[in-house]
């Protein structure tokens, strides 16, 4: 008994180190990774001072940018919810108005930022998501920069983002999307069809829901997530999903919070964002998600 009861020890041990090399070495992946300094050019622009550019770089801050959403930078943009998730991370939103981070970054440098995902030194920015909206014409990045630089200077101090040590191995398998520069393609940046109420322009308008809901849009728990944060509904044409779902539901959804079964939305669902999409931007995504194949719910 004693004999084998050593022998299963040695396994376990084994594995034990096995493990610990596997988490070490993903952990010096990530972390090499997010020192790399990025060779992309800053781009020359001229910001714009016409209400017509101004108004569409708001529009695209409080929609499509989901830049205002509590759970990023804030109503104010001085700063959102700090997340708490565990020894995944901690996420917080930074101070994104001229008495924020703005001061620090001139105007290519912002440009570059929301669409390559690299900051002022050269090194990718963490979980901020940029693929969510760098499929948009530069002329649209331009004038979200423009629109940032005129709205009110709020002093508000932010913590800065930290990544666990689960959340740096999740990253690296492709789990959670921490690191951002090292996921695109800088050389050949995403390009959407022009805005209009197709199929085609609503997968883009739906970039910001795969990030919690999947890549097939099914949900299911985050990958390491705590038990206090919402799991992800299916928002493919499934039983468990949207199969019952009418337009009508949808848009009342987006505007009372209230789901077809009389439940609230979660607190976790960007509604602030979908409020501001314009009507088309909303029948697109509407009609992105009803051509989805049905998914089983949980199948991310």
């Amino acid at each position: 008994m004693k004999k084998f009861l050593l022998i299963v020890g040695i396994v376990l041990g084994v594995a034990a180190l096995g493990v610990a090399g596997f988490v070490g070495f993903q952990v010096m992946k990530f972390n090499s990774s997010v020192a790399k300094v990025y060779k992309v050019a800053i781009p020359k622009v001229t910001l714009s001072k016409d209400p017509a550019v101004l108004e569409r770089g708001k529009h695209l801050v409080l929609s499509l940018g989901a830049c205002a959403s509590s759970d990023c930078h804030g109503g104010n943009l001085a700063g959102g919810n700090v997340l708490q998730m565990g020894p995944v991370a901690t996420v917080i939103g930074s101070n994104i108005t001229p008495a924020g981070v703005l001061k620090d970054y001139s105007d290519g440098e912002l440009v570059r930022l929301l669409r390559h995902g690299i900051k002022k030194n050269g090194q990718t920015v963490l979980m901020m998501p940029i693929e969510d909206f760098n499929w948009l014409p530069k002329s649209d990045i331009v004038a979200m920069v423009s629109y940032l630089r005129t709205v009110k200077p709020v002093k508000k101090k932010m913590g800065t983002t930290r990544i666990g040590i689960l959340g740096k191995v999740l990253d690296r398998l492709d789990q959670f999307p921490f690191d951002q520069a090292r996921r695109i393609e800088h050389d050949k940046l995403p390009s959407a069809p022009k805005p209009s109420v197709t199929v085609a322009y609503g997968s883009f308008v739906a970039t910001s829901c795969r990030g919690c809901h999947g890549k097939t849009m099914s949900g299911g728990k985050l990958p390491g997530a705590p038990s206090n944060l919402p799991i992800p509904t299916n928002l493919t044409p499934h039983e468990s999903g949207l199969k019952k779902w009418t337009y009508q539901n949808f848009r009342k959804m987006i505007a009372t919070g209230i789901l077809p079964n009389g439940k609230k939305v979660k607190p976790f669902m960007p509604l602030n964002m979908l409020k501001n999409m314009n009507l088309t931007e909303r029948k697109a995504l509407w009609l992105y998600l009803k051509s989805l194949p049905p998914k089983p719910f949980g199948n991310r």
